[in-house]
C-alpha cells in the first residue's frame, strides 16, 4: 500500500521526543506523530501513551516535499460520526448570564421588570464602549494613586 495523505497504515514507535514520537511505516520510511495528534485529549507527557516498540495505527495527514510525513494517532481511530446539532437550548430563567453578571434590573437600561428586551447591535456597542472607558478611566485611578498621582515629581 502506498503511503499517501488519508490513508491508515500500522507502524511501529521507534522514537520518541518531548514534542511528539517517531514511527516507522511500512517500505521502511519513518513518520511523526505529533503531540497534539496522540490522543483525544491533553497530553503533557508523550511517554504516558506510548513507549519506543509499541504497534500503532496512524493516519497519514500530511506528505511534505522534503520528505517529511505528518501522521496522527486520533485521527486513525474509527468513530461513529456525530449526529447533527441540534438549536442552541434556551437559556434558564434567572437574572445573571453565565459570568455572573447582573442583567436587567430597571433604570434607563434595557430588560427592566417586564422582561429581557433585544438590543440591536449599535446598542450594544455603544454600551460596551461606555463599561470599557468606565473600566479604564478607574484603573488609570487606581495606577496614577498607586504612582504619587499625577502632580508628583521624579527624582
Amino acid at each position: 500500500m502506498s503511503i499517501e495523505v488519508g490513508s491508515k497504515l500500522k507502524g511501529k514507535v521507534t522514537g520518541i521526543t518531548n514534542f511528539g514520537a517517531f514511527v516507522e511505516l511500512p517500505e521502511g520510511k519513518t513518520g511523526l506523530v505529533h503531540i497534539s495528534e496522540v490522543a483525544d485529549n491533553y497530553v503533557k507527557d508523550i511517554n504516558d501513551h506510548l513507549t519506543v516498540g509499541d504497534e500503532v495505527e496512524v493516519k497519514v495527514i500530511q506528505l511534505e516535499n522534503d520528505g517529511k510525513i505528518g501522521l496522527s494517532i486520533k485521527k486513525a481511530k474509527d468513530r461513529p460520526e456525530r449526529p447533527e446539532r441540534s438549536e442552541r437550548p434556551s437559556r434558564p430563567a434567572g437574572n445573571s448570564n453565565s459570568r455572573g453578571f447582573k442583567r436587567g434590573g430597571g433604570g434607563k437600561k434595557p430588560g427592566g421588570p417586564r422582561g429581557p428586551q433585544t438590543l440591536s447591535f449599535e446598542d450594544k456597542l455603544s454600551r460596551f464602549l461606555k463599561d470599557s472607558e468606565e473600566r479604564l478611566s478607574t484603573i488609570k485611578r487606581q495606577t496614577d494613586s498607586k504612582r504619587g498621582g499625577r502632580g508628583s515629581r521624579r527624582g
